[in-house]
Formats: structure tokens, C-alpha cells, sequence
């Protein structure tokens, strides 16, 4: 599987939180090459099974990445323009003069280019020439005459940065949507890796939705699968101007691995271990509280999940524009692969409070 390639795909693909079934069908593309079996459960998430090799019953292993992204919607539609609000944490800073692609719904008709537009600087008001325009005051602009927009495009329709990856020099690759089609690339190596290990517990990997808007495929699908343990695979700030050192991880130099009340201490432990023994270069992240990620809806599925975090460091989060390191998301799915082809039967029964569960599906 060629790393590159696959990022690039993923990241061009098409999937804003809740609708998530364009990149959906790319991932399950992805996994199962080398999953026994592949489903989509009720809220869209999509659950890879490979089959461990021990006896049975055999503990699971939860691998969780959101395969959602950012983008907005059309809230009004005012002549040939189109108003629009967030699906997600979307930045106002970035979206002045964003091409992005409107996805219409009416008459069968679909992506249209257009452009995210505002009044030109000489026509506002000159206290207000320095601030970001907020994004109440941009519309969008599809060339279209009134009559054809209001034919073509309805409220609530969906809009995607348009957003070709770019491979840049170093090893890294920028494009839209890397925060988390990163760590689902990464999922989908270590499945691959996996098919020439021996590993005995069940592995699920989960490419959740609707992490962006509030970790609603996590919850649900931790609530389906019940894993013994869980590791979730998200981004994290990488080194860049005018952030402090302390906030932030070198891109190319590994994963971080996650240490706070979200993350089970024996998993950090564990994971660790199995950097150190593979020579996989890694940076513990402090999380003093709510990670903000899939790790924090899956560790109180029902009676609670020992979870990890492993994050890939990012570049300009929440832009068009994300940049991680190829090796980056090779060193992630490399670790997990070894991890889990480290557990035994035995793995939770040293631990100091009862976390071993009977399977009986």
C-alpha cells in the first residue's frame, strides 16, 4: 500500500460530518483488503473485523479514526449568493477566497465550483479593514444567475473546500480533511501489517463519523463493539511559527502518545514498551483533561474501556491547507500493528482491577 497515494486519496475525498458516505466507500475500499469482515452499523460508522488467531472467546481491540471533516452549509440563498454557517469547528480566518464545491441537491444536479466571496476592502469601513470578516458577512458565488441558483442549490445543501493534496518537499503532504483521514490511513496500514503477523485477539477497526461535531460515532460504535481495550488515532499540533514548543511536536520525528485521566496508565505503558523495542520514535502528550477527541466518548462506553491515544502531528489544523509527514502515519500504524501483535490472553489479568469481559456474541 503505497502511503502517499492513499493520503492523497482520503484527503481529496468528500465527507463533512454526517455525511460521511463518499469517503466511506474509498475506506471500506481500504480496509478491507485485509479485514475478514466489513460493515456499516446504524449511525454510519464503518467496523472492519480481522479475525485474531487465538482461542476462542478471544478479547478485541477497538482501533477508532474519524473519517469526518469540516465544511459549511447553505443557510439562505439571496438572489445569486449563498449565505452559509460551520459543519464544525471551521475557521473564519481561512475561508475569504476559499474555492470550494457546492454539493446541490435539486434536479439531480450536483457539485458546483464556486468561491467564498466578501465586499471588496475599499468599500468597508476603514475601522474594520484590519479585522477578519466574520462568516456572517461571506457568501459564496457559484456564477450562477439567480433563477439557476434557486433551481440547482437549496438550504442546507452541503459545501467542501475544494482542495487538491499537495505533496510538499520533506516527506509531507498537505491537503484538506489530514485531521483525520491521517489516522484512518494509518488504521489501514496497520491492518496490513497485520496480515503477515500472528496476533490472537480480534482487531475492530472503526472509522467513525460525527467526531467534529461531537464524538457521536465513537459513542455508538464502542457501544456495539464493547472492546477490551481501545487505542483512538487522532492529529495533534505540530511545530510551526508562533506557537511555543511546549503546545506542540516536531512533524516527521513519530507519533505522541497520550498520558492523562482519558488514557488507561498500563496502555500508555504498554505502547511505549512497544515503541521502545521497535525503535519507533514517539513523544508522550500531556492531557490534563477531555482529550477532545473519539478517546473521550469511548473510554465511558458502558461499564468504561481502557483507551489510548495515539496523534499524528498536524500542521495548520483546521485549515485546507493540514500538513503531516508520510512517516508520521507509517510510524502510527507500524506501532499499532506490533502492539497488538503483543497481546496474549494474559495481557489484562496482571492488571490491578478487574477488566477482563466474557464475549458471548
Amino acid at each position: 500500500m503505497d502511503t502517499q497515494t492513499l493520503l492523497t486519496r482520503l484527503s481529496e475525498a468528500v465527507g463533512l460530518s454526517g455525511y460521511e458516505r463518499p469517503v466511506r466507500s474509498l475506506i471500506r475500499e481500504a480496509f478491507g483488503r485485509c479485514a475478514d469482515e466489513v460493515r456499516i452499523d446504524k449511525m454510519g460508522n464503518l467496523i472492519a473485523h480481522k479475525i485474531g488467531l487465538g482461542s476462542e472467546p478471544r478479547q478485541r481491540v477497538m482501533l477508532a479514526a474519524h473519517m469526518d471533516e469540516i465544511g459549511l452549509m447553505v443557510t439562505g440563498i439571496e438572489g445569486a449568493f449563498l449565505r452559509i454557517a460551520r459543519v464544525g469547528g471551521v475557521d473564519d480566518r481561512v475561508l475569504l477566497a476559499q474555492p470550494v464545491t457546492v454539493h446541490g441537491s435539486k434536479n439531480g444536479e450536483h457539485d458546483l465550483p464556486g468561491v467564498v466571496a466578501s465586499v471588496p476592502p475599499h468599500l468597508v469601513d476603514r475601522q474594520d479593514r484590519d479585522k477578519v470578516v466574520p462568516i456572517e458577512k461571506l457568501f459564496v458565488d457559484v456564477g450562477l444567475p439567480p433563477d439557476e441558483v434557486e433551481q440547482r442549490v437549496r438550504v442546507g445543501d452541503l459545501i467542501s473546500f475544494r482542495q487538491d493534496a499537495v505533496a510538499l518537499k520533506g516527506d509531507l503532504v498537505s491537503g484538506k480533511a489530514m485531521d483525520d483521514r491521517a489516522a484512518v490511513a494509518s488504521v489501514a496500514l496497520c491492518l496490513e501489517l497485520l496480515s503477515g503477523m500472528y496476533h490472537k485477539w480480534d482487531v475492530y477497526a472503526v472509522a467513525t463519523v460525527q467526531e467534529e461535531v461531537g464524538l457521536f460515532g465513537a459513542l455508538t460504535s464502542a457501544f456495539d463493539v464493547n472492546p477490551d481495550i481501545a487505542i483512538a488515532i487522532d492529529v495533534t499540533f505540530a511545530d510551526q511559527p508562533g506557537i511555543s514548543d511546549d503546545r506542540t511536536f516536531p512533524v516527521g520525528k513519530g507519533p505522541t502518545i497520550g498520558i492523562g485521566p482519558n488514557f488507561h496508565p498500563l496502555l500508555l505503558e504498554a505502547l511505549e514498551a512497544t515503541a521502545k523495542n521497535q525503535e519507533i520514535p514517539y513523544h508522550i502528550e500531556p492531557a490534563p483533561g477531555s482529550s477532545g477527541t473519539d478517546a473521550w466518548a469511548i473510554q465511558i462506553s458502558r461499564e468504561g474501556v481502557p483507551t489510548a491515544l495515539l496523534s499524528i502531528p498536524a500542521r495548520y489544523m483546521h485549515s485546507p491547507i493540514e500538513t503531516v509527514a508520510i512517516r508520521d502515519v507509517e510510524r502510527t500504524g507500524r506501532l499499532m500493528a506490533h502492539f497488538i501483535a503483543g497481546l496474549g490472553p494474559e495481557f489484562m489479568t496482571t492488571w490491578p482491577f478487574p477488566t477482563a469481559r466474557t464475549h458471548s456474541d
